[in-house]
Formats: C-alpha cells, structure tokens, sequence
C-alpha cells in the first residue's frame, strides 16, 4: 500500500499520456481513447491510494481528549 500504489498511479497516468499524445500525432483515435482511458484508471488508482491512506491514520489516530483512548 502507500508509496507502491501511488507509483502505480502515475505509471499509468505517464503510460496513458504517452499514447495519447501518440495516438493525437498519428491521428489514431483508439489509441488516443486508450491512452485517456490510462490517464483515468491512474486516477482512479491515485485517489484510492488517498483513501486508503486516509483511513490507515484515522485508525491510528489517538484521542487526546480527557477519557484518552483511540477514536
């Protein structure tokens, strides 16, 4: 989890612009639309890692209020 999703994330965002822009330069319109479909599963992928992360420090997050104890 963490820095390994993220990584993935943005290999595919850079896979996903590189074959659009191929696909804009030969006027290939399927690989344009894979090159897009790549962009959006990274950030698909880059929002989820967030998720995740976001949920790991809530677990981990301790109440620091009177009576203590974790949230």
């Amino acid at each position: 989890m963490g820095v390994d999703d993220k990584f993935d994330a943005a290999k595919d965002k850079i896979k996903g612009k590189v074959n659009e822009a191929v696909g804009k330069a030969t006027d290939d319109k399927s690989q344009e639309a894979k090159g897009y479909a790549q962009q959006t599963e990274g950030e698909i992928k880059d929002k989820v890692a967030d998720a995740k992360a976001h949920l790991k420090d809530d677990a981990n997050r301790v109440d620091d209020t009177e009576g203590g104890g974790r949230l």
